[in-house]
């Protein structure tokens, strides 16, 4: 069943559309302001893998290119990466952030600034 993405010509919003039955189908309006103006897009595609082949890409020596150890802005990279090969997509984008934090808080350690100081102004 493919899903089809949309943009009204009218209001310029995105919009996607379950195809049940391609030979049962329906004039097209978009859903936010009716207008039948419409142009299709291309979408990107997503593949599902295995928990296996998920772990198989891992092992790949490949991934690890760029890699330094010693560096947390180096390792935090790494560690989106492989929390999007691996599905890690936790509500509210709490990976990424915690990821994200730990690089901001690496990037003041190497200024000499405190880590944990609270004049950073993030608050």
């Amino acid at each position: 069943m493919p899903i089809y993405e949309y943009k009204c010509c009218q209001c310029l919003r995105r919009f996607t559309l379950l195809v049940l039955k391609v030979k049962d189908s329906v004039p097209l309006k978009c859903k936010h302001c009716g207008s039948s103006d419409i142009e299709k897009l291309i979408s990107r595609v997503r593949v599902i893998k295995s928990e296996e082949a998920r772990l198989e890409s891992l092992a790949d020596p490949g991934k690890l290119s760029g890699l330094d150890e010693n560096d947390p802005v180096s390792m935090a990279k790494w560690m989106k990466k492989m929390g999007k090969e691996m599905g890690e997509d936790m509500e509210g984008g709490e990976y990424e952030q915690m990821v994200d934090e730990a690089v901001h808080e690496a990037e003041r350690e190497k200024k000499g600034e405190d880590p944990g100081s609270a004049d950073s102004g993030d608050l």
